[in-house]
């Protein structure tokens, strides 16, 4: 995928040397084409309360002991400010992101935005939410939005299988008395 990014940045900067771009959204206005858009929802049920889910999901010191898909989460995470983030899903390197936090709501969600190089070209928008049923159980969602030129061509099986992980394992911690 490195090679198509390369690509695609040579082209820009030969063609947009002397120019000054004020459209963030210059890309797919240029290539003309329509921004792909692709989305990785999953949703388990925990027997325990919101407050206990949270307070393991949201203790991000602890990440490195127990998350097997977002391997470390830092910075001072409120509505705002960015935040350092670096993920591995199976069977792929780790990748290190600074998204900024868009949603901080305490024991009900948590959202982040990033790109990759520039907004327009792969864009990240994920989401936490803990919905409480009312009868001792949470519903717990991780989604993530996918949107930009290159986010049709991304295969995210793994991804996807490591929300399913960390899901499984947050319920399991969750759940022990």
């Amino acid at each position: 995928m490195s090679r198509v990014i390369d690509a695609i940045l040579i082209t820009f900067a030969t063609y947009f040397r002397d120019k000054e771009i004020r459209n963030r959204n210059f890309i797919s206005t240029i290539l003309n084409v329509n921004v792909m858009a692709k989305e990785i929802k999953t949703v388990i049920s925990i027997k325990a309360s919101p407050e206990k889910i949270w307070a393991i999901l949201t203790n991000f010191d602890k990440y490195p002991n127990w998350n097997p898909f977002i391997k470390e989460l830092s910075g001072e995470v409120r509505a705002g400010n960015k935040i350092r983030v670096i993920i591995e899903p199976e069977g792929q390197k780790a990748m290190t992101f600074k998204p900024k936090v868009l949603s901080y709501v305490t024991n009900k969600e948590f959202t982040w935005k990033g790109h990759l190089l520039m907004p327009g070209i792969f864009d990240g928008e994920h989401h936490f939410e803990l919905m409480d049923n009312g009868d001792g159980s949470t519903t717990f969602l991780q989604k993530e939005k996918f949107k930009g030129v290159l986010a049709g061509l991304l295969n995210l099986e793994n991804t996807e299988k490591g929300f399913k992980l960390m899901n499984e394992k947050l319920k399991e911690l969750s759940e022990q008395k």
